[in-house]
């Protein structure tokens, strides 16, 4: 049986470097959009208009209830829930849905 000491064990909010990671700027950046709607323009020309869920470990972005729509083209469709690989991601865009447009508050991204 192996056994295991107490201080060998990370908290989940802890990095294996041993910093927390729940007072990292770019974390605390990221959990402030949650459920935020997010505008996001893809490398192939097209907009993703949705609810920001989280990304995953790789930093693909999740997005739920979206719209997508193509550069060029004023048709949209409703493609629901959404996983964008971060390589296809050109900008990102926070929006507000009261005002029915950008925010104001300097929490669009760029990437």
């Amino acid at each position: 049986m192996a056994s295991f000491e107490s201080s060998s064990l990370l908290s989940p909010s802890m990095s294996p470097s041993g910093t927390d990671q729940s007072t990292c700027p770019s974390i605390a950046a990221l959990k402030s959009l949650l459920t935020t709607t997010l505008r996001i323009t893809t490398s192939d020309n097209r907009v993703f208009i949705g609810t920001f869920m989280g990304t995953d470990q790789l930093l693909n972005i999740i997005l739920v209830n979206t719209e997508e729509y193509i550069l060029g083209n004023e048709a949209s469709r409703f493609v629901g829930q959404v996983m964008l690989p971060w390589r296809l991601v050109l900008h990102v865009e926070a929006y507000d849905q009261q005002k029915n447009g950008k925010v104001k508050d300097n929490r669009s991204l760029y990437i």
